[in-house]
């Protein structure tokens, strides 16, 4: 039968078993794991008679009860309580030194098995995506037969994709624009030549959720993005700049959707 036991049986289990605390179900698996170990089996049929006579021994009254049988209920209650206490000592003192040894071994090696845990979350899918988008981008760059298409009508975009396109900052000289495909259907990407980030893409993208995302960064080797989403369109910032420009950048085209 103990190989039938769902749980692990414990000392807790044990004197839970001996105070009348288990359901049926539980006790049926303690008795089971009793009957295949005499030693346990013989500890706890020894705290049964210890409860039992301290039951006994208390049954009567107060004002009836015999000053004697009442100071040996008193040491047979004293005895199994700290029998008990003592078992629960022994495994919290045994805790206590594999948590010492563990600070110990951190200390002299450093963290061994422990590894950094990344709080914040995997940047959309969409992301991947802008940063293939600018990558081709920059392979346009190096080829003189690509032609660059600068013309840029955001309303026929909007028309052609259900995309709409923030306003760009002044400053910013529209280099190319390209229609790609993506997993989510079509996308749009601007290239943008700018003062203090270089050579910018912005990407749009209808990703088939409805969501409204503040700007975040995502790093991705030499290559950074910063990207948000205000209602069914996502868009990304992307560049070989630093992440903080990007988030600016990201923000202030943000504020021209609301």
């Amino acid at each position: 039968m103990t190989d039938l036991l769902r749980d692990p049986v414990t000392d807790t289990d044990l004197d839970a078993y001996v105070d009348d605390q288990l359901d049926v179900a539980r006790r049926i698996e303690v008795e089971a794991f009793l009957s295949a170990r005499p030693e346990a089996a013989a500890r706890v049929m020894s705290d049964l008679r210890t409860r039992d006579e301290l039951r006994l021994a208390l049954a009567a009254s107060t004002g009836m009860a015999r000053p004697a049988t009442t100071e040996v209920a008193r040491r047979l209650g004293r005895g199994l309580v700290s029998r008990r206490a003592f078992a629960v000592l022994q495994r919290a003192a045994a805790v206590a030194v594999f948590v010492a040894a563990g600070w110990l071994a951190n200390g002299m090696f450093g963290p061994l098995l422990v590894t950094k845990v990344v709080a914040s979350p995997p940047p959309p899918a969409y992301v991947e995506e802008a940063i293939r988008a600018h990558r081709t981008t920059l392979m346009r760059e190096a080829m003189p037969s690509q032609l660059e298409a600068p013309n840029y009508n955001a309303d026929e975009i909007r028309a052609a994709t259900a995309i709409v396109m923030p306003s760009l900052p002044k400053d910013w000289t529209i280099r190319d624009v390209q229609i790609y495909p993506s997993r989510f259907g079509p996308s749009v990407e601007v290239a943008l030549e700018t003062k203090d980030m270089g050579l910018v893409s912005l990407f749009a993208i209808r990703p088939g959720t409805f969501d409204v995302v503040k700007p975040a960064i995502a790093p991705s080797g030499d290559i950074s993005s910063a990207y948000f989403q205000i209602g069914e369109v996502a868009y990304a910032v992307v560049a070989r700049s630093d992440v903080h420009d990007l988030d600016r950048a990201a923000e202030t085209l943000a504020k021209t959707l609301y």
